[in-house]
């Protein structure tokens, strides 16, 4: 009685190990999601400096959020967009 105790507590523990083991793998071939933090850097797309996302100036232009290191390279973008 012992053993078949014994046999089904070990099961039970190599299907939980199994089970993580098979979620670690699912994992593997996904990139990461994270949410965009205020530090991450951003490329202004006119003088193609880098800036904190949190500082930077953001313009939302045809539906797509841009982000710049000043008004001025906003206003650049845009007139470059225009003609």
């Amino acid at each position: 009685m012992y053993r078949v105790v014994l046999i089904l507590g070990l099961l039970v523990v190599l299907y939980f190990i199994l089970r993580r083991a098979l979620q670690g793998f699912k994992g593997l071939g996904q990139p990461e999601r994270l949410a965009p933090s205020k530090d991450q850097m951003v490329q202004d797309p006119v003088c193609l400096v880098f800036v904190p996302r949190g500082v930077a100036v953001t313009e939302d232009i045809g539906g797509q959020i841009y982000y710049f290191c000043s008004r001025s390279c906003a206003h650049k973008f845009q007139e470059k967009l225009a003609g």
